[in-house]
């Protein structure tokens, strides 16, 4: 058969549904041969939201996400979604085409190394150079995109290569279970959890696996032992719990960071450096000129740490714990709740407190009726119109602390936000990857102004999609984010502010429902009419961020230090 069609059917036994992208001259072949096979193909209007609904997919399905691009500008508007997926743990694979590589290349036109781009920002790439090749490297792509820790991975298929005849056949897909922690290094925790006398629960994005939340909770359950979570690991127990302590949003002074600096051991759970560390490791504060967000953050780290998770930790300035356990998280985390006893030497006093002094905080503000909608407000409204399973993808912008701070997520995976990469524009199709793999849910996409303007032009690819889907456009006509940094550093306002379109008539133009609240009052009916009504609905909400230097810097600061 033709190569192309020995590729799709390879992708075919992978259980691939979707193809996320844009072809190009170079995909043709291919092109042809997913017209008659199982798998959709999503036409979007940019490579960069197709990588970012492939990467959306692979975290909530487990399995590779699949997108779609050409040679040359295809290719290189695919670099910030592999770099979305491979920092944030997403399964992706990218298809890329190529000029023929065994005739002459037409010259240098649109010729960039794409494999040598894609090296240093994925787990594997390969040029297809024969078509015998196909099966053993399509193989090789998903079992690398979707084995711990998952990540991107890539493909470029030259036209020649896809018109070839082979008589190769599909590599069928193997079974396999992650190896399990050594019965010494479980039992080895287990002492150290019940010698501990303020033992820590962190849960992170690694967490976030099928099996691993029922195991954690049963955890929780039995040794009543406080936990908290990291932005991208909320979820995984679920928030409205009377152990759940927060999330660590911000990267110091926070109410939770009182309670991180009392524990003498944290069990840390999936989290990955590859987030802001909620905790400093190490006799002496950091301080670390290459990254100022963790300079001289929380305490002088004392507590001891055990790193539960399916690799090893990378040991880095502030990160080197004292016990691993290696293995698949949900079986140790089972193992260890069968062997742990209930120490009676145990305080958990402090935490709570800290708990009661947050919870009281959260609460500030979520009825506040001025307008534009203050940010606890528009939290609480949004909580309130989400059901339990409901999902919200945010996009990269001030508000996503907001909403890990104060919007208590009830399930795994019902909070999508990007705190690896922390790209913009990802809002939008990461909510339209949502809807499609959960369509009896709601699926809200919240993004700021300036994050929604660069992929706005996917609103028509959801629409022509037929998604039922709100999109909540948060409008300050700057990028808010870096002004509250600028605010915070002692800078002068300059060089953030930028004018909007009317984003209700935007709307209209793609053939979506255009919406805008009148008064606080007005938005929870508003979403709730929305949800109620098939298709798109774009809200544009103004925002008053005025207060968030006042909240978020200086009264958090000054109310947490009087715990």
């Amino acid at each position: 058969m033709k190569a192309a069609d020995l590729f799709v059917r390879a992708l075919e036994a992978e259980g691939v549904e979707y193809i996320f992208g844009i072809p190009g001259e170079e995909n043709l072949d291919l092109l042809n041969a997913l017209k008659d096979s199982s798998i959709r193909l999503i036409l979007t209007r940019h490579e960069q939201a197709a990588g970012f609904m492939a990467a959306t997919y692979g975290r909530l399905t487990g399995r590779s996400g699949v997108c779609l691009a050409t040679l040359g500008p295809g290719a290189t508007n695919l670099v910030t979604a592999a770099a979305y997926a491979q920092l944030g743990a997403m399964p992706m694979l990218m298809i890329t085409g190529q000029k023929p590589i065994k005739t002459s290349k037409q010259g240098e036109f649109q010729i960039v190394d794409v494999v040598d781009m894609m090296q240093p920002l994925t787990k594997y790439t390969r040029q297809l150079s024969s078509a015998h090749y196909i099966p053993a490297r399509v193989r090789e792509a998903f079992r690398r995109a979707e084995d711990e820790r998952p990540g991107a991975v890539h493909l470029e298929l030259p036209e020649d290569i896809a018109r070839d005849q082979t008589d190769a056949a599909v590599i069928e897909r193997s079974r396999f279970e992650n190896p399990r922690a050594s019965p010494t290094a479980v039992a080895e925790a287990r002492d150290m959890i019940q010698a501990a006398r303020r033992p820590l629960l962190l849960l992170g994005a690694g967490a976030n696996r099928r099996h691993t939340c029922r195991v954690l909770r049963a955890f929780v359950d039995k040794t009543g032992i406080p936990f908290f979570t990291t932005q991208m690991g909320k979820g995984v127990i679920d928030e409205r719990h009377p152990l759940y302590l927060g999330a660590a949003a911000l990267s110091g002074e926070d109410f939770l960071h009182r309670a991180i600096e009392a524990a003498d051991l944290i069990i840390n759970v999936g989290h990955d450096v590859v987030e802001k560390p909620p905790f400093i490791m190490g006799d002496d504060a950091i301080e670390d000129e290459d990254n100022p967000d963790i300079a001289g953050a929380g305490r002088a780290g004392s507590a001891r740490v055990i790193h539960v998770n399916y690799v090893t930790a990378a040991v880095d300035a502030v990160y080197h714990p004292q016990q691993g356990v290696i293995g698949d998280i949900a079986d140790s985390i089972e193992r260890l709740t069968a062997a742990i006893e209930i120490s009676p030497n145990w305080d958990f006093g402090r935490f709570l407190e800290v708990k009661r002094h947050l919870d009281a905080h959260l609460q500030e503000g979520a009825d506040d009726a001025r307008f534009p909608v203050y940010p606890q407000r528009l939290v609480a409204e949004v909580r309130r119109v989400m059901p339990e399973d409901g999902i919200i993808a945010l996009d990269n912008g001030i508000y996503k602390i907001w909403f890990a701070r104060n919007y208590p997520a009830c399930l795994p995976n019902t909070v999508l936000l990007d705190n690896a990469l922390a790209s913009m524009g990802a809002g939008l199709p990461s909510a339209m990857a949502a809807k499609m793999v959960h369509p009896g849910r709601r699926v809200m996409a919240i993004c700021g102004d300036g994050g929604f303007m660069m992929n706005s032009q996917e609103l028509e690819t959801a629409v022509r999609l037929g998604l039922d889907l709100v999109v909540l456009v948060l409008r300050d006509d700057a990028y808010g984010m870096i002004k509250w940094k600028q605010t915070d550093m002692g800078f002068d306002d300059f060089g953030l502010d930028y004018g909007n379109p009317d984003f209700v008539d935007y709307a209209r133009c793609y053939g979506a429902r255009g919406h805008r609240p009148a008064s606080a009052a007005e938005l929870g009916p508003l979403l709730e009419d929305c949800f109620a009504t098939p298709g798109v609905h774009l809200v544009e909400v103004p925002v008053d961020y005025s207060d968030n230097h006042r909240i978020l810097n200086r009264e958090i600061k000054d109310k947490s230090r009087l715990i």
